[in-house]
């Protein structure tokens, strides 16, 4: 079978389609004949070598955080799946994988997989693995938002902050996005109440907000500094400096920065499918590629100026 992996770290030019031999699922896995997946920061920092304490520095290295596919097979005491059921889900985030998500088939622990939603196609649910289970933590678990209050969503129009404006409007909050200003009117129809164009917007002239979910990872302190009385705010764009401020901010109690790693298992893949399924929660795909250009799809990620996700296809015979 083939599946992208890496043998040496750096730019996307070190991806490599590789042919391997087609793994076979053990007790408690099953084997997903993969349609799509998607390019997430993980991916990114993963292949540049930014994360050698997971990914180790044995090569190959696995490319690929999430999937969405069909099972074509199951190892020994699997319960609730079987052969032919769409699925979605996600490689262990803070394991080393020879073969992820960007492979024509990847084996996983039943438990990091559910059914995916039956009106989405393998590529809408592919965007949404990581993006909306990362929003649906950020908003529902780590800040705890409720009905009437105030949201800031910094990064708005990335794959994370379109699934959190959408989460937040559902979940009844007043929700402000910062973004391009060009993006406006997407952000608007997925529920934003307001829009600034981050170009032309400081922190200090917004505000305040109960809770503010950054995406972009720079300036947590300015951003910190506009939370309301008993206000939260929670970051997923981690760095050197984020993880600095980050560390910083639990003097604050808890006005602090929060984070997060989404690991998400069956129960919360169940939830975020509830969550397209009552339509609260729908995809926003910036582009698609065939699996032969996966290179162009992380040189897009990088250049930034995304809007949702970018998203690889997994055709048979034809990389």
């Amino acid at each position: 079978m083939k599946a992208v992996q890496i043998t040496s770290f750096g730019a996307a030019d070190v991806l490599r389609i590789n042919d391997v031999d087609r793994p076979a699922p053990r007790a408690g896995e099953v084997l997903v004949s993969v349609e799509a997946s998607s390019v997430n920061g993980h991916d990114v920092i993963v292949r540049a070598g930014e994360l050698k304490m997971v990914s180790g520095r044995r090569f190959p290295i696995g490319v690929g955080l999430d999937f969405a596919g069909t099972i074509t097979a199951t190892g020994a005491d699997v319960a609730g799946f079987r052969a032919g059921e769409q699925v979605w889900g996600m490689v262990h985030p803070r394991q080393r994988h020879s073969v992820a998500g960007a492979a024509e088939y990847v084996v996983v622990s039943a438990d990091r997989i559910a059914h995916a939603p039956a009106d989405l196609s393998s590529v809408e649910a592919a965007a949404l693995v990581v993006a909306g289970s990362t929003a649906l933590i950020a908003l529902r678990d780590s800040v705890h938002l409720t009905s009437g209050e105030r949201i800031l969503v910094r990064g708005a129009a990335g794959g994370v902050g379109t699934a959190a404006v959408q989460l937040a409007h559902a979940m009844g909050s007043h929700v402000t996005a910062l973004a391009r200003d060009r993006h406006a009117e997407l952000l608007t129809d997925l529920g934003a109440d307001e829009v600034l164009d981050y170009g032309s917007t400081t922190s200090d002239r917004i505000g305040p907000f109960d809770v503010i979910v950054d995406t972009v990872g720079t300036e947590l302190h300015c951003y910190r500094s506009r939370l309301a009385k008993g206000g939260r705010m929670v970051t997923v764009g981690l760095s050197p400096s984020a993880l600095a401020a980050i560390a910083a901010s639990s003097v604050h109690g808890s006005r602090r920065i929060r984070t997060f790693s989404a690991n998400p298992e069956t129960p919360l893949l169940r939830d975020l499918a509830d969550q397209v399924t009552s339509g609260s929660l729908r995809p926003v795909i910036d582009s698609v590629y065939p699996l032969a250009d996966i290179a162009a799809a992380h040189e897009a990620f990088e250049h930034g100026g995304v809007v949702g996700k970018h998203v690889v296809t997994v055709p048979r015979d034809s990389v």
